[in-house]
This record gives structure tokens, C-alpha cells and sequence, in this order.
């Protein structure tokens, strides 16, 4: 099975709440997470979906902003890929493209709360051994932090709290910004 990592497209926005309620079930939005992304937009350039050469939606990811004691970070999540298609990679190649594109876009912390053993193979390692608070209940170990710009938490610690909604993308110096990828990425299943 192919399918192709792209920007997510308009109409996959009235398809990634009922593929999160297959995915997770209906009181996800119950979660700790869903305080921190309440009446925010995902950002735009961190959002993707995973589509099928007829242009079948397959799986989505987003991010949001986030704010740790100042700090302005980004929240990785829901990622979210159809029940029937899950275990084939799709999900872990929406991972890595986006990772990248956050990256790119000079984003410095990434935050998640997800499985361990599938997050920690990018990189993310539990947040708490950083100084980092989610502002409810979480399993701490499922609680996970990665840096996307070498020693971005030195000195960040505090509750995790909500970004502000105009922070979309980080702005640097043009000797800083990594050259621009073109096209979008395939992969195989």
C-alpha cells in the first residue's frame, strides 16, 4: 500500500473528528490535551494528512501552540490513522515528516502525550525528569518532551500551559533557516 504525506487539505477537516472518535473514542475530548487546544486553531503548517493515490484519507496529525512558564513550545497530537490501516506506517511516517517540518519552521520543544514505546524512538523523553507539569491528570509516563533545536529546555521547566493563537510559526534569522524542501514525501507499506 502507497499513500503520500500533504499538507492537510480543506476537506479533511470534517473528516479527522470522526477518525478520532474511531481512533480514541468518544471521551477523548475529556483528556488533559483537549484543555490545552480549546478554541485554538491547530497550526497550519504543522498539519498533514496521509492520503491514497485516488486521494482517500488515510490518517491525520496536528499541532498546536503551547507555552511552558513563557517558553512558546508546540503540542504534538492527535495523531490519528484509520483503525484498518494502523501498524503499516503510516503513522510513524506523519511523525517524522512533521517532526522535520517543526523543525524547519524553527520550533524548539515539542510536547506529547502518547505511548512511550512509540514516541521515544523520535526522540521524546518523559517530561517530568525536565521540570515539566501538565495542568491535570496525566500518566506520567505517557507525558514526553523532545528537543527540536539542541539545548531548547536548558533552563525551561513550569506548568504547560495554553499557546497564544498567533503564534504559528517561529521566525529566524535567513542565515539560520534550513533550505526549503519541495515536493512532498512518499512512502511504501
Amino acid at each position: 500500500m502507497s499513500f503520500t504525506i500533504v499538507p492537510e487539505r480543506p476537506d479533511d477537516a470534517t473528516l479527522i473528528a470522526p477518525l478520532l472518535d474511531r481512533t480514541f473514542g468518544f471521551d477523548r475530548t475529556r483528556k488533559t490535551v483537549y484543555r490545552l487546544r480549546e478554541n485554538l486553531d491547530p497550526l497550519p503548517g504543522l498539519c498533514f494528512s496521509a492520503v491514497a493515490g485516488d486521494g482517500g484519507f488515510f490518517g491525520s496529525i496536528r499541532y498546536w501552540p503551547i507555552d511552558i512558564a513563557g517558553t512558546p513550545a508546540i503540542l504534538l497530537g492527535p495523531l490519528a490513522v484509520e483503525p484498518a490501516l494502523q501498524g503499516r506506517g503510516i503513522g510513524k511516517a506523519l511523525v517524522r515528516h512533521s517532526l522535520q517540518a517543526a523543525e524547519d519552521a524553527g520550533h524548539r520543544i515539542c510536547v506529547v502525550v502518547g505511548d512511550p514505546n512509540y514516541y521515544r524512538p523520535f526522540g521524546f523523553l518523559p517530561a517530568s525528569g525536565h521540570g515539566l507539569l501538565l495542568p491535570g491528570p496525566v500518566e506520567p509516563e505517557r507525558f514526553q518532551v523532545k528537543e527540536l533545536a539542541p539545548g531548547a529546555l536548558k533552563g525551561v521547566h513550569g506548568v504547560i500551559g495554553r499557546g497564544k493563537p498567533e503564534v504559528q510559526e517561529v521566525e529566524r534569522p535567513a542565515a539560520e533557516k534550513p533550505a526549503r524542501r519541495r515536493g512532498v514525501r512518499r512512502a511504501t507499506g
